[in-house]
């Protein structure tokens, strides 16, 4: 069985110096780091906490008649998760469905599939299947059902194919059995098939990429049961831009094998009603009843907390985390895997000449970002990806910040009255950037500063997204939490072929991702991954902000989850404390 190829062995001494100031975790690996210990952040050895609180009684009685509500800082999109490719979704179907592989920290870890085993060119991977296991509507769970949902993916047609519905699919896998000319896919599929044998599934692979085995525990190929899929078969996505089906957004369709069921999603209450699964395989969720419920003000969902109206909120502010520890909450910190950038769309002009780039690149003030929005443990990015990966190189170029030549390249591009349109979200707060109009006020003043004249754009969450992938924003804030360890979860999520979203067609940087993620050897692979991170920060397709260790809060009489840094919490370990 073959591990995730790079665990992670640097992160943000700060941040772990945080996590042991809870009193509930620990730093794992520590030489006795502590907070003070920022400057050194490269050479500590943290991955995630440990906790230190121990196993508290519950209180049978609150988990059985109370539910647990937690504050979401943005709607789910939907409840089938290969139709999705954000956190808020995810945080809701991770609790109902389950994928082959988990994940331990960073690390691969077994899920519906005890254990897998790969053949010397890394394209069969056989999934030994636990036994025992059941769907929510009592189909079985065996090889056959596993290759049901690979071979649905491998044949959506129409819109399916959209990088607005199956985003995580087309990404990973490239094409499908037969790409639709009018979506926009050209590649070829990696999938070639899956054959069942009892409990053990194998899917067949046309070449080795360093995405496995990390990808199949992507929440977006959660496995869903053989009478679900059955039951959605001929339900039609004919367009990109189609509403997504109606089964995508009740409850009462699809099963999977998770902790809770889905009992209830009311869109005009933003709140998404879990109930605990008594058959699931596992071990049994502390609480009968989970919520979700939407709360996009940061401010609001504190505020909440401290009214006990909800239990525990994600994205807590970080002026917020010391006055929410004095008050007696929990605020855990999650390690640091993630990404902010700015974005420049190059099909919009004059955003194709490199020299417009590096004006603006200099322009704006990252520090200032990180010292002032982000918390304790925040760095400035200088490449698309965390120094917690390896890959990471040191010889990328620098674009320091500099007022002054930031106005003589614009001078010399021929553009001391540019004008340019700037993209931002207005209704959500994500773990890379924790207050998107504050980071758009920080950018936009400081392009004024350099002469540029900018647009404001505000846009809800809901059509951010699909705004930004068409590439109707010059600039535009956007980011990423890792889903597994790898560096093409990063670089060749964004940049492994031409995009609408990015506007640039240049050979070197993805055929550098290519080389990189088909590479067998991991030390030769490194050298590779270092070599694409320097080929896009030439390319300069947007400029790297920072990474932030993203805060959780907890009210006192909760048993909190074991907190991710891909914010992958397990909400059936919540429990509500006695004594409390």
């Amino acid at each position: 069985m073959r591990t995730s190829p790079f665990p992670v062995r640097r992160a943000l001494a700060a941040a772990a110096g945080a996590a042991m100031a809870l009193g509930l975790f620990t730093a794992c690996g520590s030489d006795g780091g502590s907070e003070g210990d920022a400057d050194t952040a490269e050479d500590f050895d943290f991955s995630c906490p440990e906790r230190t609180d121990g196993d508290p009684a519950p209180d049978e009685a609150a988990n059985e008649s109370q539910p647990f509500v937690f504050g979401s800082p943005g709607d789910p999109t939907s409840i089938d998760p290969v139709l999705a490719s954000d956190g808020e979704t995810f945080r809701v179907t991770r609790q109902i469905f389950e994928t082959l592989i988990s994940t331990d920290c960073t690390d691969n870890a077994p899920g519906l599939a005890e254990s897998w085993d790969q053949n010397p060119e890394g394209t069969e991977w056989t999934f030994h299947l636990r036994e025992g296991v059941t769907f929510h509507d009592g189909d079985a769970l065996d090889g056959a059902a596993v290759c049901a949902n690979f071979d649905r993916w491998a044949n959506f047609k129409g819109g399916y194919q959209s990088p607005n519905f199956s985003y995580y699919y087309s990404a990973i896998f490239g094409g499908f059995a037969e790409n639709d000319p009018e979506m926009g896919i050209e590649t070829e599929s990696l999938y070639e098939g899956c054959t069942a044998d009892g409990l053990d599934a194998t899917i067949s692979l046309s070449k080795y990429t360093s995405s496995f085995p990390g990808a199949f525990s992507l929440s977006s190929f959660s496995i869903l049961s053989p009478t679900s899929i059955a039951a959605i078969a001929d339900v039609p996505l004919e367009a990109a831009d189609s509403p997504l089906p109606e089964y995508s957004q009740t409850a009462g369709t699809l099963a999977g094998t998770g902790a809770f069921t889905l009992t209830d999603w009311n869109h005009s209450e933003q709140q998404v009603t879990l109930t605990r699964n008594d058959d699931y395989w596992g071990e049994k969720a502390g609480v009968k009843t989970l919520i979700f419920r939407t709360i996009s003000d940061e401010t609001a969902r504190r505020q909440a907390l401290e009214a006990g109206d909800i239990h525990g909120y994600d994205l807590a502010a970080p002026a917020d985390v010391q006055p929410l520890l004095d008050a007696g909450f929990q605020v855990p910190v999650r390690g640091v895997f993630n990404l902010l950038y700015l974005a420049y769309t190059q099909g919009q002009a004059p955003l194709e000449d490199h020299a417009v780039r590096e004006a603006l690149s200099y322009a704006v003030d990252r520090q200032r970002i990180v010292d002032n929005v982000l918390p304790p443990g925040g760095l400035v990015a200088n490449q698309f990806q965390p120094p917690s990966l390896e890959g990471w190189s040191e010889d990328v170029v620098e674009y320091e910040y500099d007022t002054e030549k930031a106005k003589d390249m614009l001078a010399e591009a021929g553009q001391e009255d540019l004008s340019l349109t700037f993209c931002y979200p207005t209704d959500v707060t994500r773990p890379y950037m924790p207050a998107p109009k504050d980071i758009f006020d920080m950018i936009a003043a400081d392009l004024e500063a350099a002469g540029v004249t900018v647009e404001a754009k505000p846009i809800t969450w809901v059509e951010y997204i699909p705004t930004t992938r068409s590439g109707e924003c010059p600039l535009y804030l956007l980011g990423w939490t890792g889903d597994f360890s790898d560096p093409y979860n990063f670089l060749g999520t964004w940049f492994a072929a031409p995009s609408t979203e990015w506007g640039f067609d240049n050979a070197e940087v993805f055929d550098s991702i290519a080389a990189a993620n088909t590479e067998p050897d991991e030390a030769t692979r490194v050298d590779l991954w270092k070599t694409a991170n320097e080929a896009v920060m030439e390319e300069l397709p947007g400029l790297p902000l920072s990474s932030s260790p993203p805060s959780i809060a907890f009210a006192a009489n909760v048993y909190p989850p074991d907190v991710s840094p891909l914010t992958q919490e397990d909400f059936s370990q919540v429990y509500f404390t006695a004594g409390s």
